[in-house]
């Protein structure tokens, strides 16, 4: 029932959603670029009306009732963001830790326009060892999903720059808030 009114609502709202849940077990997938709060409802939608368990970190001042709630129930994990230095290592202790798990996040860290990227996403997959599906939050072609696998290298750079062309012509809600896909020097 709640897949067919999240699909009503993408519908609704004239979002197409792409792609599938994967066939691996385990996966970091990050959505970008994330430029309004409004990204993360969508998202939300999408990973209900395609039937997909991922789990995320979202700010714990979200976390009060009964918005709290409804988050956890979606897969939130509340983030201290004084603390935010242990996410990482807590995320890839969860991958160690199960037998299937899916990981979202973006990699801007926030809606606000950044000079690069946060490396977490590319950490937690590295350490856990586990592939990078690109999400999408299209505003342009009204698009939302999983568009494309990426298996990591031992070249950050070069992963980078498929993420980067990837993303070249991916337009957010807010596009002068969109972070170039870079990592901090």
């Amino acid at each position: 029932m709640l897949r067919a009114i999240a699909r009503s609502l993408l519908w609704l709202g004239g979002w197409t959603p792409i792609g599938d849940i994967p066939d691996v077990p385990k996966a970091v997938f990050i959505a970008a670029p994330h430029t309004s709060n409004w990204d993360g409802i969508w998202a939300l939608i999408y990973k209900v009306a395609i039937g997909i368990d991922i789990r995320f970190f979202a700010k714990s001042t979200l976390f009060w009732f009964p918005l709290g709630s409804l988050l956890r129930a979606l897969g939130g994990i509340p983030l201290d963001r004084n603390k935010a230095q242990s996410a990482v290592s807590e995320a890839i202790a969860m991958f160690h830790n199960n037998e299937t798990f899916y990981f979202g996040l973006a990699p801007e860290g926030t809606r606000a326009r950044r000079e690069y990227w946060k490396t977490g996403f590319y950490r937690i997959a590295k350490a856990a060892n586990v592939p990078v599906f690109l999400g999408v939050i299209d505003y342009s072609r009204k698009q939302v999903g999983i568009a494309r696998r990426l298996d990591l290298s031992d070249d950050v750079e070069a992963d980078l720059r498929k993420c980067a062309e990837f993303y070249k012509d991916i337009i957010g809600r807010h596009p002068e808030n969109t972070t170039p896909v870079r990592f901090e020097p």
